[in-house]
């Protein structure tokens, strides 16, 4: 039984990862149907404040989508062209898709301009990516900047977890996975699997070390709907300016704040508009920035 269950797994992967008939039609329709779950994850009120809504802002899942696509193609060039358009046409989509239910309606775009630039870099990195499917050492040195960086979004989702149980569990545990998922299907070679194994190891015992002397956050948040109508002589003020910098600016009706985080910690930020005082509390935590007024 244990066998025979290895085997359908080894087929799965296998299928999953090498036989799938990735034409120009089936690339559209992947892309188009991911965007549209992410925009209902993003939409629907169940989702929100769970790991699940990551799809719509980190990369985990972005990188399943890639592996699976390059490892279906024939020739680099294919590979480049095919990944670089899923992303093309998948990433605006997610945001065209949920401007009616949105508060900031087209403003949701303000947050592409990220994810554009990652598009145009899909290019040449999908272009080297289609070497794993050699499946050879030269695939594990492509494998091992993404095996690094989904155990650091590991770590971090882990040490939120920790802060915020259960809150990031699925999306660690996510990270790990497809680690060993990748190391399974591409790897049959005992020793590129224990090198695989290694890389990730290593990352997370260095991130467990600096985060023990080191405090330090890298993460914004853009701060619309939640604010209230304020004047273009709105002010904000940090009880505590050394744990983020504000930028505000006064946009029509649509004031937008933009939050970028120093380092982790709560502090009292106050908005302060002629004679009237907003007080929200700010929470700075590994993958968020949280605004809660104080009423």
């Amino acid at each position: 039984m244990e066998t025979t269950n290895k085997n359908i797994f080894r087929r799965a992967c296998d299928k999953l990862f090498g036989g799938i008939n990735m034409s120009w039609l089936a690339v559209i329709i992947f892309a188009v149907a991911s965007a549209a779950v992410t925009a209902a994850v993003m939409v629907i009120p169940v989702f929100k404040d769970t790991s699940i809504r990551n799809i719509g802002a980190t990369f985990e899942a972005w990188i399943l989508f890639a592996v699976i696509i390059m490892s279906n193609c024939k020739k680099p060039l294919e590979s480049a062209l095919k990944t670089f358009v899923f992303f093309l046409i998948s990433q605006p989509l997610i945001y065209l898709f949920q401007v009616p239910f949105a508060d900031l309606g087209w403003g949701l775009f303000n947050y592409y301009y990220y994810w554009f630039i990652w598009t145009l870099f899909t290019f040449p990195m999908a272009f080297v990516g289609w070497f794993i499917k050699k499946k050879n050492w030269l695939s594990l040195l492509i494998f091992a900047p993404v095996f690094a960086a989904l155990a650091s979004m590991g770590f971090g989702f882990f040490t939120a977890t920790l802060k915020n149980p259960p809150k990031m569990i699925i999306a660690m545990i996510f990270c790990f996975a497809q680690i060993l998922l990748y190391i399974y299907a591409f790897f049959d070679d005992w020793k590129k699997r224990l090198v695989g194994i290694a890389v990730p190891v290593v990352v997370v015992i260095v991130l467990f070390i600096m985060s023990q002397t080191l405090m330090q956050a890298n993460i914004s948040r853009i701060v619309s709907d939640e604010l209230p109508k304020l004047s273009s002589a709105a002010v904000v003020e940090l009880k505590d300016d050394s744990l983020a910098t504000i930028d505000f600016q006064n946009h029509g009706d649509d004031p937008v704040m933009v939050i970028n985080a120093n380092k982790y910690g709560k502090t009292e930020l106050v908005i302060k508009d002629g004679k009237k005082e907003y007080r929200y509390n700010l929470d700075i935590q590994e993958t968020e920035i949280k605004l809660e007024e104080i009423k």
